[in-house]
């Protein structure tokens, strides 16, 4: 009840906004819950007139007639109960339908932005909110507010019972607010622990082939189990608490049924009311209670969902809101930098700082300095992945980052410095998994790239499992066809980081005659790379040294400069 009473006031976003849609639906299922709570006081209502009419007259015309009305309203309501069952569900669904494809992009865009809570958690978490918003602790909620009729009609039978049975739901309520407040924190702990533990596995199993090549499994089996201590000994702790609670309050809820029973038997002795009420006494207040339990018995449940629902409020209120935009046409290429100063969140110091320099389209350009330079970083902030802290990247003079991603994808390649592939075949993988994508526009990036007969060789060609990551191919392999992936379509803008770091001698002969082909087609290009003979086709050499420029120009005039001995570089900066 406190998470659903919460989400009223939650920032604007794609979920609490498909949250508010299915207001509606949810009015249908509250609805659906009146008409069941009260065609369930057909149960005390036939129980009092067997043993309060039937069982005096003898009569089994009567009997009959009863059980079959009595039988058909609890059809009535089984039915009912089963639509409120599909309306929470079908919500369910469109809520996934409307705010799992945001959490996804948010969940890149979070990754993209270096954000550690980037995990495919989040969609777990989606799962999570959804089943609660769908579960037993979710219909129980919609059966609270009708337990005052219930009440109300015990108060009619007898003051005594509707005050005790008041009494005895007050009672179960301190209790569970007692319990939620003694386990929350620790249940908190345990999970934040158990998501760093799932979090590090992830990792090690990411870099299975290193841990199992230096011996690092005792050490990171180590760090990990400190992770899984936590999650377990404050799930221990959670679990005692909420035990010790729960036992008190089921010993609460039988001692009440108990009491009723007492109560009602005192009454009829009394003669104050009819002796066919002592079940229908029972049966309200097993009623009006049941609700209560069923929410206790749901509150982890409800928790879960609510700590889930903060964890996806926390990742889209960092990501930033789509904003409609205009197609641009076709880039030409020209890239300009203009005064591009970037530092990750969080940094004490720029890691790029003043960078400026312009190239005209069909132009290569070679991006070179020592390791630590932020040639990687540059090369982000050039293709539109991060965007610079002040100044600006512009392609054909729109801002790259503002470009819309879909757009501008269908016209610049990346191939990043580590490259990977996805889990699919080598056509799913060079056609970006795009299903607008010809077999020929296919086959015409492996043939640039140089990597088409080796494809051929495959055991199944085009259609050869690359497995997760890529790891039924080489390391070269895996940077050729990421090479045919980023030259998919002839983009008009590449950008290639350390493209022959893996590549035999026949691979960069096939990554310079590709670079020239784009060239001819009038690409602009940015190379990174310590090996030189790749800039064969570079029209300038932009040289990066601590993030700033330190020289740019054409190729032979810096790499004159750059291959002169460093004290004949000291006496010209000394003219």
């Amino acid at each position: 009840m406190k998470m659903f009473s919460y989400l009223a006031n939650q920032p604007d976003n794609v979920v609490t906004r498909a949250l508010r849609e299915g207001y509606g639906p949810l009015g249908f299922a509250f609805a659906f819950s009146l008409v069941s709570n009260l065609l369930y006081l057909a149960m005390p209502l036939y129980t009092f007139q067997v043993y309060g009419r039937v069982m005096i007259s003898q009569s089994q015309a009567t009997l009959w007639a009863l059980t079959a009305v009595t039988l058909f309203i609890f059809a009535i309501s089984s039915v009912i109960d089963n639509y409120r069952a599909r309306i929470l569900i079908n919500y369910g669904t469109l809520l996934d339908q409307r705010a799992s494809g945001h959490i996804f992009s948010s969940l890149f865009d979070a990754a993209v932005r270096g954000d550690p809570g980037a995990r495919a958690q989040a969609l777990r978490d989606m799962d999570t909110f959804r089943q609660t918003l769908t579960g037993v602790g979710a219909a129980a909620i919609f059966d609270l507010p009708w337990i005052p009729v219930f009440l109300i009609v015990l108060f009619i039978i007898d003051p005594l019972i509707g005050v005790v049975t008041t009494a005895g739901a007050v009672a179960l309520l301190v209790l569970a607010l007692m319990q939620e407040k003694a386990t929350r924190p620790a249940l908190k702990e345990a999970n934040d622990a158990a998501l760093r533990s799932y979090a590090f596995t992830d990792s090690a199993l990411r870099n299975g082939e290193v841990v199992r090549a230096m011996g690092m499994l005792p050490t990171l089996g180590a760090a990990w189990s400190r992770f899984r201590a936590v999650a377990v000994e404050r799930g221990v702790a959670a679990s005692e608490r909420s035990n010790v609670l729960g036992d008190t309050i089921r010993a609460v809820r039988m001692g009440m049924q108990v009491l009723i029973v007492a109560i009602g038997a005192a009454l009829i002795l009394q003669g104050k009311i009819h002796m066919g009420m002592l079940f229908a006494n029972m049966i309200l207040a097993s009623r009006a209670l049941a609700p209560i339990e069923r929410v206790v018995g749901s509150w982890e449940a409800l928790n879960n969902g609510q700590r889930a629902h903060e964890r996806l409020m926390n990742l889209l209120s960092k990501a930033e809101a789509p904003s409609p935009r205009t197609t641009l046409p076709r880039p030409l290429g020209r890239l300009s930098a203009e005064g591009v100063n970037f530092a990750p969140p969080g940094a004490a110091k720029l890691l790029i700082t003043g960078v400026s320099f312009v190239i005209e389209p069909g132009e290569v350009m070679g991006l070179i300095g020592p390791s630590g330079a932020g040639k990687s970083t540059l090369a982000r902030l050039l293709i539109g992945i991060w965007k610079p802290t002040s100044g600006t990247v512009r392609l054909d003079g729109a801002d790259i980052f503002a470009w819309d991603r879909g757009d501008l994808g269908r016209h610049v390649g990346y191939l990043p410095q580590d490259t990977e592939l996805f889990a699919g075949s080598v056509r799913d993988n060079i056609g970006r998994f795009r299903d607008d994508v010809s077999d020929e526009e296919v086959v015409a990036a492996a043939q640039m790239a140089g990597v088409h007969e080796l494809v051929l060789r495959m055991p199944k060609g085009y259609e050869t499992e690359v497995g997760e990551g890529g790891v039924v191919l080489s390391a070269g392999q895996r940077q050729r066809v990421g090479l045919a992936r980023a030259l998919l379509g002839e983009p008009a803008f590449v950008v290639l980081d350390e493209p022959n770091a893996s590549l035999d001698a026949e691979g960069e002969e096939a990554l310079v005659r590709a670079v020239e082909a784009l060239k001819a087609k009038g690409a602009t290009i940015v190379i990174i790379s310590h090996k030189p003979n790749i800039f064969r086709p570079a029209d300038k050499i932009l040289l990066l040294r601590d993030g700033r420029v330190e020289l740019f120009g054409p190729r032979d005039q810096v790499m004159n400069r750059v291959t002169k001995p460093a004290e004949v570089r000291a006496v010209e900066a000394g003219r």
